[in-house]
């Protein structure tokens, strides 16, 4: 097992609790291991898990009416992969959560989560932190998508999220842009010429 060092100044610095609780919380967490193009979660079904990535990839997706498959996000190392609504709400999710290659990370099933909430209100805090984040990182998605251009979008991921570009399929980091395959190359050329 890993050290769980990485875990605890996650919680520590990103949700901004003491380090005496992060450590608590993270000693209720278990390491696993996901294979490349296994599900966290498939769509239909309600999340029950929620998992802090340690190593690799994986990405959220919706398939739309005609088949094709839609990007919604990415996930890796130091990030949170759990789809908040439907974890929070126990309602059906729409999204799947895939390894896009193989990932190691801490999860805890949300029953264990809902028995330490209503035992201990350091756990209370915990969640309502996660669910902050997600809202917070939700939103500033969502201006992005409405705000920036092709180009800017995809600058912004090569600057936030280079190794993505490694690991992942160019076809899924285009879905993510909202833009074509074809777009995507077009505006890699032109990046790479500058």
């Amino acid at each position: 097992m890993p050290d769980d060092s990485i875990f605890i100044k996650f919680i520590d610095e990103q949700l901004s609790l003491p380090l005496p609780l992060a450590e608590e919380i993270v000693e209720n967490f278990e390491y696993v291991k996901i294979q490349k193009n296994d599900f966290l979660l498939i769509n239909g079904t309600i999340c029950n898990k929620y998992m802090f990535i340690h190593k690799g990839f994986m990405r959220s997706y919706i398939v739309n009416e005609n088949g094709k498959e839609i990007t919604t996000n990415f996930f890796s190392k130091c990030q949170q992969a759990f789809e908040p609504a439907s974890f929070f709400n126990r309602s059906f999710s729409a999204e799947n959560i895939q390894a896009v290659t193989e990932c190691c990370g801490w999860t805890v099933d949300f029953q264990k989560m809902e028995t330490y909430f209503h035992t201990n209100a350091g756990y209370r805090e915990f969640g309502r932190r996660l669910l902050v984040k997600s809202m917070v990182d939700l939103k500033e998605r969502m201006f992005l998508l409405q705000t920036e251009t092709a180009e800017n979008k995809y600058m912004l991921l090569l600057k936030h999220h280079p190794d993505l570009l490694q690991n992942v399929p160019l076809k899924q980091i285009a879905s993510y842009l909202g833009i074509t395959d074809t777009s995507l190359s077009r505006i890699r050329n032109i990046t790479m010429k500058k």
